[in-house]
């Protein structure tokens, strides 16, 4: 469900090529700003289906930094979002394995390599975040975020 305005920026990376991220208000954040960044948190993917950690906790406001990991040796990928939209996306993927798909609050991770991302959790509650690639999900490939609201 899109909620309030979107916008585009664009992004230097680390390699000094630009990025376009379309910064589009989500139930559980926007997108981030590398400027912004209050805090890093890495995460690591395995082959066992798990995150860890697997429970993040954050404030409402904060811009984070998840640098994710893949230790295993088949691909993995982090999404954020709510329960019911990382079951409708696990579900398109089982039907559709190939699909592509590129936003902000993803990371497909490559065996044995890191990505990240930069999230902005303007919106205090409890979210999920998942690798939808088809069979993790179902696996249990699976954790949440509690965004703590702001005094």
């Amino acid at each position: 469900m899109m909620t309030g305005a979107s916008a585009t920026f664009s992004h230097q990376s680390s390699t000094n090529t630009h990025t376009t991220v379309v910064k589009e208000q989500k139930d559980w954040g926007i997108a981030g700003d590398a400027h912004a960044v209050n805090r890093t948190i890495t995460l690591s993917m395995s082959d066992k289906m798990r995150f860890t950690p697997d429970h993040l906790n954050v404030k409402q406001g904060e811009t984070i930094k998840l640098v994710v990991k893949n230790t295993g040796a088949g691909l993995h990928e982090l999404v954020i979002g709510t329960k019911p939209e990382l079951d409708a996306h696990a579900a398109l993927m089982v039907k559709f394995p190939d699909m592509q798909h590129d936003e902000p609050y993803m990371a497909h991770v490559a065996p044995g390599k890191t990505s990240e991302l930069i999230w902005t959790f303007n919106r205090p509650g409890t979210f999920d975040f998942a690798c939808l690639i088809a069979g993790h999900y179902q696996a249990g490939m699976v954790g949440t975020i509690q965004v703590a609201a702001s005094k």
